[in-house]
């Protein structure tokens, strides 16, 4: 199996993106990675998308994008693994390279979720859930990680205070994040007295509905050796990016089957195959963007990840732990909370931000002495999910 290295990034101001299609959306990240890239040719495209066909009523998308970013014939694969499509397309990417089936891949996500109103937009999202036995009985997808919320405060005692911390501390990272959503700073009591969603949990413990796309391109590591260093000198032009270690797992769909609601068992899963096949432990990250699509959702993913014992993950956001100069950082981008979460682009996403903190070109939010980070992304309420480490060489 060969190496795989990140080349190119792309990403574009994500939002209400009213005037612009997904085709657009999606066209304009994927060019912004190729560029990063400084390549002409591309072998494969991966394209992660939860749910296109409901938003927009457009699916093969594998054929319109592949079209429409004029790359003609090249084959051309959409991938769903609801909110972590976009992670998903990263690990097909991955494998089609190390396989040596391609040299160069591009990768990317896309959502377009605004073109429908909010009663549509929790219906589609609810699709995430086990339609018969969940979603059917009228529970929404707040409603789900309310549960799982009410779970982690009774066993651990986990306070109000500290959800919404999380809420705070990204927010305050989206402020630096030019590609966020919100850009826009919350205090404690803010997030505290919005608006009841699903006891406990209130809307600013929530992420948004986002339009969005991000792109990487992914090549064997000799490729990436030869495309960054200069021909004249042969000095590096920027760090290379190794993919080194890559999980994928799954849980049953339904609350109700699971043995303990106050963990997320298919991150475990992932995370302990990525730590495997990189020779790392959660020691080793320095950090770490998340799946924060609810401020819970980050609490248990840290703990799940092995980053804090099992009920430690609120009292270590509470110490500063989690934050752009604590021990361990997390979502420096703002995450799903303040970046924002169009779906199928989220994980690819999480790759970006991660690419940019270990080149060292992250500006205001840049974490000192990055060198090895984690990217976390999940399906629903954790019936998938994908953990992938990344190393700067």
């Amino acid at each position: 199996m060969r190496d795989v290295a990140i080349i190119g990034i792309g990403i574009n101001k994500w939002g209400e993106l009213w005037n612009k299609s997904l085709r657009d959306i999606y066209v304009e990240a994927a060019l912004n990675a190729i560029d990063d890239a400084k390549i002409d040719r591309i072998d494969s495209m991966y394209v992660g998308s939860m749910s296109p066909g409901i938003f927009i009523g457009q699916e093969h998308l594998s054929s319109l994008l592949s079209d429409y970013l004029g790359q003609g014939s090249i084959p051309t694969t959409r991938v769903e693994s609801a909110c972590a499509s976009g992670a998903l397309a990263i690990r097909q990417g991955f494998i089609d390279v190390a396989s040596g089936m391609s040299d160069v891949v591009l990768v990317g996500g896309v959502e377009k979720m605004s073109d429908v109103d909010s009663s549509k937009a929790t219906d589609i999202l609810a699709t995430a859930l086990d339609s018969e036995w969940e979603a059917f009985q009228g529970i929404s997808f707040a409603g789900i990680y309310a549960l799982i919320c009410r779970a982690h405060m009774e066993k651990y005692a986990t306070t109000r205070n500290q959800l919404s911390q999380v809420a705070v501390k990204n927010h305050q990272n989206g402020l630096l994040n030019p590609h966020a959503q919100f850009q826009m700073k919350l205090t404690v009591e803010q997030v505290n007295n919005s608006s009841l969603v699903a006891d406990p949990l209130r809307l600013l413990d929530c992420s948004p509905i986002t339009d969005g796309a991000a792109a990487v391109v992914m090549c064997s590591m000799d490729v990436a050796k030869k495309i960054s260093r200069t021909s004249s000198t042969g000095t590096p032009n920027r760090p290379i990016i190794k993919l080194s270690g890559s999980g994928h797992a799954t849980d049953t769909i339904a609350l109700h089957s699971r043995h303990d609601l106050t963990t997320f068992n298919s991150t475990t899963l992932a995370a302990q195959q990525a730590y495997k096949m990189s020779s790392l432990t959660p020691k080793d990250i320095h950090f770490a963007e998340v799946h924060d699509c609810f401020t819970i959702s980050e609490i248990i993913a840290c703990e799940s990840l092995g980053f804090f014992e099992r009920g430690i993950g609120a009292l270590a956001t509470e110490r500063g732990d989690t934050s752009l100069n604590g021990k361990l950082p997390i979502n420096p981008s703002g995450g799903l909370k303040s970046k924002g979460n169009p779906l199928g682009a989220t994980g690819v996403a999480q790759v970006y931000e991660v690419v940019t903190q270990l080149r060292a070109e992250a500006g205001s939010r840049q974490i000192k002495n990055a060198r090895r980070a984690l990217t976390q992304n999940m399906g629903g309420s954790g019936g998938s999910s994908l953990v992938h480490i990344w190393e700067v060489l």
